[in-house]
Parts: structure tokens; C-alpha cells; sequence
């Protein structure tokens, strides 16, 4: 029975395989070779198990019971709920809300989706009707993961008082929104707070001791350097950080009358920017939240989730290789469906066999060690250079001869010309 020995097994070595139950003694001795085992997509962050590392992020996909059922059912492996407040009477939603780029000249109507803007507000729904569908959820779906999302004002009590309700559904977890970035910031709500790092540290640790359950802030990209205030967070007693929410964005001017989009009634606001072109900013992102997490909190248990312009497993897997531990979609969700689930738990698992991976754990962070500085790659490529120049001059003396790279060294020695592109070479 041939043994295969790669690389990866000595990096991460596979577990002990299941033995099954014993079966009858044979007359005759057999040896099987059992296929390798089916990728497992399960994770588990800060206490929650997951059956895959699919969340469906804030916003429409998790605005009542009825939708987010649907994602239960369709094999999502956690839901968070659009985010509410105490008063849903201050949210005044209009319409339209969105906005859609699209590749190909001049944003041809025939071009691919490629980015999305809303201006949409948090939940305008009674914050009793949410906890009542909330309550609901967890009691039909006990063992999948419902997660808040929860945003306030600058008030300790109202903070404190919207945890206490909240937390009383049986909800697993709680997202914090620090990072709408049109949500009324005059109110120091979403990016205004977290776009604050004074402020951030301060509304995180009311939170963090009122709440039994896990936290997650979740961080706004419209800032200099993302890792400040995701530190201040982890410092300030969160378990996990979520990145990004959209980018604030204006989508377009229409040539034709001049005026902004979306347009409401012939005028505009700057909204969130998401879908597919957002995913290198998000990746630059997350992967700076992880290189900082790595080192200061490397041991404590910390998540991240990662969240931007994911609409195919491979999409997923460039998150969880720079770092994240889960993977958020919402846009990809309004834009495809529910269904999409079983596509990006699919595309994920053929990645992992590509790579002879058997869990998240495997390839979680690995492309973290090939970010570098800007000088960092320019010594890197000076050192290389040096060493092509090197082995074209040959060796310089016998002592110089190893028995590793013994070809390549006679090859270093050639002469080449136009004896080389014929049959005639010097042995």
C-alpha cells in the first residue's frame, strides 16, 4: 500500500482517523484504504459551533422570522439579524435606497453587478416585534447560531437597557454596530463611534459588562489604520471583530439630469459601498486586523469574521487565508439568494481538496507570513538578484561544490551560444 507524504501533512498533521464500530470476525484478513475523509467546513468561535463558516451579515437578509428561517433551512451557518434600537420610530427609511455598478462601457445595463450602494437605515420594525421573531428563531432552531446586532446612542442606560431585552430572546451572540456609515452619526451612532477610538473604548466596556454573551464590533472601513480601533475593542472585553461594513461611496451622477444616485425625489446621499469590488479593501483590511490580533491577542480566543464582496467559495477561502475565522455575506445574498449557501460550501470544500486540507483550522491565516514592508520586498529582491547573478558565474572554487545542487552547479558552468539551441553540447 503506497504512502503518500506531502509537505502540508508535516505543517498540519491529519487527526487520528474514526474507527467504527467492530464488525464480525472474517475467515480471511483484509486490508482496506479508506478514501480521504470528506472536508470539514465546522468551526467554532468563542464557544458557538458552527456547522459552516457562512454568516449571513446584517442588513436585508436577516430583517424578520420569515427570512431568516429561510437561511436556517437553506444550511447558512449562523444569522445575524439586521440591526435594531430601542426606538424604531427615529428610522424613516426611503425609496429607492439602492444603487448598482455595473462593469462594461458606461455602466452598461447588460454589464456584470460588480458594486452596490444603499442608503438604508437600521430596522424599522418595533424593536418588541424583533425580539418576539428572535425568541421564536432560537426556540425552532436551538442548535444553529442567531446572533443581534445591536446599535444605540451615546447612553449608558439605553446601551444597557437594549442589551437586557435583547439578551432575554436567547440569542447566542451580539454584534455590535459601530460602522453604518449614513446610520445618524449627529445621534454618535454606527461609524461616528467607531470611527472614535476614545469614544469606542468607552460605549465597549458599558457593553461589555452588561452582556453574558459573546460581542463581536464590528468595524467601519471609512478610517486611516482599521487595527486601532479593533484593538480598542479586543482591549476593551470584546470577543470577536467583524470588518468591514461598506465603504462610503457616491455612486454616480446621471448625465442625463445631472443628479445623484439613488435618487430620491431629484436628490442623494452619500451611502454604503459593497458587492465584489469592495473585496481587495476588505482583504487588506481583515488581513491588517489578523496581523495585529496574531500578535497581541494571539492566545486569548478571539474571532474575526471577514466581510466584503463574497460570492464564491474561493472568495471565502482568500478571507479565511488572510486571517478570518468566519465569512459574512449580505449583498452576495440579495443579489443571489439564499441557495448561494450551498454553492460557497461546495466551492470551499474543492479548494480544501485541492490543497489536501481537512478543516478551517488547516489553512486559517497561512497567507499571513508573505505580507511584508515595501523595504522588506525591496532587500528581499536584491538578495535574489544576487543570488541569479551568483550561480550564472559559476562556481568559483571545488570547495564551493555541494551534493545537493550538483547539476544545477555543472549547468551554472556552461557556455551557452548557439551550440545550445542544437545538439552539440560540451559533455
Amino acid at each position: 500500500m503506497a504512502v503518500q507524504i506531502t509537505t502540508r501533512a508535516f505543517l498540519h498533521p491529519k487527526p487520528e482517523p474514526v474507527r467504527l464500530a467492530s464488525r464480525a470476525h472474517s475467515s480471511s484478513f483484509r486490508v482496506r484504504c479508506d478514501a480521504a475523509p470528506e472536508p470539514d467546513l465546522s468551526v467554532r468561535v468563542n464557544g458557538l459551533q458552527l456547522p459552516n463558516p457562512f454568516v449571513i451579515g446584517s442588513g436585508p437578509p436577516g430583517t424578520n422570522y420569515t427570512v431568516m428561517k429561510r437561511a436556517f433551512d437553506e444550511g447558512w451557518g449562523a444569522v445575524i439579524a439586521k440591526t435594531v434600537s430601542l426606538d424604531s420610530t427615529k428610522v424613516v427609511n426611503v425609496t429607492p435606497r439602492y444603487a448598482r455598478l455595473r462593469a462594461g462601457s458606461n455602466g452598461s445595463a447588460m454589464g456584470e453587478i460588480i458594486g452596490w450602494e444603499n442608503i438604508e437605515l437600521i430596522s424599522d420594525r418595533p424593536l418588541e416585534t424583533m425580539l418576539k421573531e428572535l425568541k421564536q428563531l432560537k426556540a425552532e432552531y436551538p442548535d444553529r447560531i442567531l446572533i443581534a446586532s445591536i446599535m444605540e446612542e451615546y447612553n449608558k442606560a439605553a446601551w444597557e437597557e437594549l442589551i437586557e431585552r435583547v439578551e432575554e430572546t436567547g440569542v447566542d451572540a451580539f454584534e455590535i454596530n459601530f460602522s453604518c456609515p449614513h446610520g445618524m452619526p449627529e445621534r454618535k451612532m454606527g461609524a461616528a463611534v467607531g470611527q472614535d477610538c476614545d469614544l469606542l473604548g468607552e460605549v465597549c466596556e458599558w457593553i461589555n459588562k452588561k452582556a453574558t454573551i459573546p460581542v463581536w464590533a464590528k468595524m467601519t472601513p471609512n478610517i486611516t489604520d482599521i487595527s486601532k480601533p479593533a484593538r480598542v475593542s479586543l482591549e476593551s472585553g470584546c470577543e470577536g471583530v467583524s470588518a468591514i461594513n461598506t465603504i462610503m461611496s457616491v455612486m454616480g451622477i446621471d448625465l442625463k439630469t445631472l443628479r445623484p444616485e439613488p435618487s430620491v425625489e431629484g436628490y442623494s446621499t452619500p451611502g454604503g459601498y459593497s458587492s465584489k469590488a469592495v473585496r481587495p479593501i476588505a482583504l487588506a483590511r481583515v488581513m491588517s486586523i489578523a496581523q495585529m490580533m496574531k500578535l497581541e491577542f494571539s492566545n486569548e480566543g478571539r474571532s474575526l469574521s471577514g466581510i466584503g464582496g463574497v460570492e464564491t467559495g474561493d472568495h471565502a477561502a482568500e478571507f479565511i487565508l488572510v486571517g478570518a475565522d468566519t465569512v459574512q455575506v449580505c449583498t452576495g445574498v440579495m443579489m443571489h439568494g439564499y441557495g448561494l449557501v450551498k454553492k460557497l460550501c461546495a466551492e470551499l470544500k474543492d479548494f480544501m481538496r485541492m490543497h489536501n486540507f481537512t478543516s478551517i483550522k488547516d489553512f486559517k491565516g497561512v497567507s499571513l507570513q508573505y505580507f511584508t514592508t515595501h523595504t522588506d520586498l525591496v532587500k528581499r529582491q536584491q538578495e535574489a538578484i544576487k543570488q541569479r547573478k551568483a550561480i550564472k558565474k559559476g562556481l568559483q572554487s571545488d570547495k564551493d561544490w555541494t551534493g545537493d545542487g550538483f547539476v544545477k552547479e555543472t549547468e551554472s558552468m556552461y557556455t551557452y551560444g548557439e551550440s545550445d539551441h542544437g545538439t552539440f553540447h560540451p559533455f
